[in-house]
């Protein structure tokens, strides 16, 4: 049975493509139509490059050639500045002015990074403006391009056929007639069907890419600038300038240590000092003889 039906699937494909050609070739076969007078310079009469070098028909030329160049554009920069926040709040008002937005942003106190998506022909100039941004300098810049054109006209052209042999099974498929075949070329357009939306959508990455360019931007805080020198006095004023402040703040010292001690004298010295006179009393009283002050 599968050999069966394989065989009315290759007897099915040939019938079509027979078709599609004998209209073909049997207007051709009608009248030969004369070819196309050569004029010099290799230029036929009707227009058309002639055979002569260097009047190679358009067709013959690569696919690639014949279509814009397909470019897939990225930068990295990074900035010092003062105020970082405030910085990517300008970074992304700049890129939505130019049809982009952000993409991805993580942010600290001191440091930011952003991913932005800008227009692929607009990304030189968001450049020039980043590099003019009020109170931020660039410390670095990197920019990256791709050319994947041949790419691009490689799945453009693997699409066409693959929509062309999607067309065919499903041709094939409102011809059958048997459950079994009805079945087999089901499973084979599902095959395809597959392969054809894989295609589809590595070429609107591809077109993706080349539409927006990513830049990527990596802010961070600029150093603080260093306090100046202080100057160094060496005639009469300075010195004595420096030796008075050693006098004030010595003298400062000393009086911040009496203050600490006084209290301790006070609460100390005053019962001793009581104590030492009822003994010298004491003492008298008992021996008679007055102790020398």
């Amino acid at each position: 049975m599968g050999a069966r039906v394989g065989v009315a699937l290759a007897t099915a494909l040939i019938v079509l493509t027979g078709c599609g050609a004998g209209g073909t070739s049997s207007g051709a076969a009608d009248v030969a139509a004369p070819a196309p007078a050569q004029v010099p310079g290799g230029v036929a009469e009707n227009g058309e490059p002639g055979g002569v070098p260097g009047g190679a028909a358009k067709e013959d030329r690569p696919a690639a050639e014949q279509t814009a160049r397909q470019l897939v554009r990225s930068a990295t920069v990074e900035l010092v500045a003062a105020d970082v926040g405030g910085t990517v709040t300008r970074l992304k008002d700049l890129v939505a002015l130019r049809g982009g937005y952000s993409s991805q942003e993580n942010a600290t106190p001191t440091r930011a990074s952003v991913t932005l998506r800008v227009p692929g022909e607009q990304l030189d100039g968001v450049l020039r403006s980043v590099g003019e941004l009020d109170g931020a300098e660039v410390v670095r810049r990197e920019v990256r391009t791709e050319d994947v054109t041949e790419q691009v006209v490689d799945v453009e052209a693997r699409l066409a056929n693959q929509r062309a042999s999607v067309g065919r099974v499903r041709a094939l498929l409102e011809r059958a007639s048997s459950t079994s075949e009805i079945t087999d070329i089901e499973e084979e357009l599902t095959g395809r069907l597959a392969e054809l939306e894989s295609l589809q959508r590595r070429h609107d990455v591809l077109k993706g890419q080349v539409a927006m360019a990513t830049l990527t931007v990596t802010v961070g805080e600029r150093p603080g600038e260093p306090a100046p020198p202080e100057p160094d006095d060496q005639d009469f004023l300075g010195a004595f300038a420096g030796g008075w402040r050693a006098l004030v703040d010595g003298v400062g010292l000393l009086l911040v240590v009496v203050g600490a001690v006084l209290p301790f004298a006070l609460v100390l010295g005053l019962p001793g000092a009581a104590a030492y006179l009822w003994w010298r009393r004491r003492k008298t009283a008992l021996t008679g003889v007055s102790l020398p002050k």
